[in-house]
């Protein structure tokens, strides 16, 4: 297992949208292993893919609490079936904007159609804090970020500030 560099906000990676990984074979299983590990030494509850600089439909999440044994999640090709008229919010951060929070409405329950490690497509309803990290990184496969999700002005904040910071850094922007 390696710790990958994660891509941090501007970088246009984080806009791209992921494909969709045709078989699941022993190089997607290394990738899933070594997305778990950069998620767990960021530390972070989810990951997807794009995040480490690979555009696939894949992404990791644990949402155990510490003192927890770990319960690690991976999603490959994830497709929100059905969400919840209800909504819920949390305040939601993200790996690749880094120290940055702000509360997100999403909805509270969902079901999502995946597959998982072995190759077998499954189904699974989420609610609480799996339901809001499932869209999260739903999203990032679809180049959204959870910034899209609250106001245009905090959001041109944030874009300034981290796009400032990669300048004096010489990172790419979007």
């Amino acid at each position: 297992m390696t710790i990958k560099p994660l891509i941090i906000l501007p970088d246009p990676v984080l806009r791209q949208l992921s494909q969709q990984v045709e078989t699941v074979d022993a190089d997607i299983r290394r990738l899933a292993d070594d997305m778990l590990e950069t998620m767990y030494d960021a530390p972070g509850i989810g990951l997807a893919a794009i995040q480490i600089g690979v555009p696939r439909q894949m992404l990791v999440i644990d949402v155990s609490k510490e003192g927890e044994d770990k319960q690690p999640l991976v999603f490959i090709n994830p497709k929100i079936l059905t969400t919840s008229d209800e909504l819920s919010v949390y305040e939601e951060g993200c790996l690749s904007i880094p120290d940055y929070y702000a509360e997100v409405e999403r909805p509270a329950t969902i079901t999502v159609e995946y597959i998982d490690l072995e190759g077998k497509k499954l189904t699974a309803k989420a609610d609480g804090l799996l339901a809001t990290c499932l869209q999260h990184e739903i999203d990032h496969l679809n180049g959204v970020l959870f910034i899209d999700h609250i106001s245009k002005l905090k959001r041109e904040m944030v874009i300034r500030k981290f796009t400032k910071a990669a300048k004096t850094r010489g990172a790419k922007a979007i």
